[in-house]
């Protein structure tokens, strides 16, 4: 039995998503400046939140802005956590 859901299993994605819940929307080199990692280790995790549906992906030309999907319930009830 998994103790903790796979969306919290490191600490750098629990960073990345900090991030985002807390700012709603950034682009990634707003989300490496806020948690210190490198462009390919957010990337990953953008990859990872965005096939579970706990983030959207928009794109604007080339820009690409990252928007925590707080009507995901997961992600509602993860944020409120961060919230306390």
């Amino acid at each position: 039995m998994e103790l903790i859901a796979p969306e919290l299993n490191s600490k750098a994605r629990i960073k990345v998503i900090r991030t985002l819940a807390l700012n709603n929307e950034l682009n990634i080199t707003k989300i490496m400046k806020n948690t210190n990692l490198n462009h390919t280790k957010v990337k990953e995790h953008l990859e990872f939140l965005k096939n579970i549906n706990f983030i959207q992906e928009k794109t604007f030309g080339r820009i690409k802005i990252y928007r925590y999907k707080e009507e995901n319930l997961k992600a509602h009830c993860v944020k409120k956590l961060i919230e306390l």
